[in-house]
């Protein structure tokens, strides 16, 4: 009986293309993402436990650490909240969830649409679409 070949590249044969940048790019915003919501969830904690904030607030909070989403709440000071950590923190997140999420729906979009030129134009849309919700987000979270 003939042994079968091997379907996949030894490590040593196989080269760094885009897909497998994007790839490991697409796990390291996940890491951050996680990174990012931990640090702002542990921060409302720590300084919600001090204002009162219930859950709601807590979690809000943490996954858009933002000075609008505590303004509705019933917390005294927002002073500690419009920091320059707290809107970095708000910042990274956002930019690290939007170049996740476009790149997810590329390659989504890459497994329906067949013709090379539809490719194209989805992500010429989608990079587009990137830049600028991420320029509007960015000013949200700088500005108010």
């Amino acid at each position: 009986m003939e042994k079968a070949k091997p379907k996949v590249l030894p490590l040593n044969k196989r080269g760094m293309n885009f897909e497998m940048f994007m790839w490991i790019i697409t796990r390291l915003t996940a890491l951050a993402m996680y990174g990012l919501i931990l640090t702002a969830i542990v921060g409302a904690l720590i300084m919600g436990a001090r204002n009162q904030m219930n859950l709601a607030d807590v979690l809000r909070w943490g996954f858009m650490p933002n000075n609008p989403h505590v303004l509705n709440t019933d917390v005294p000071d927002l002073a500690p909240w419009s920091t320059p950590f707290w809107r970095t923190v708000a910042s990274l997140l956002l930019l690290v969830a939007t170049a996740h999420g476009v790149h997810g729906l590329v390659a989504i979009a890459d497994d329906y649409i067949v013709t090379p030129r539809g490719r194209r134009i989805v992500r010429v849309l989608s990079i587009i679409m990137m830049i600028s919700m991420s320029l509007i987000g960015l000013y949200v979270i700088w500005i108010s």
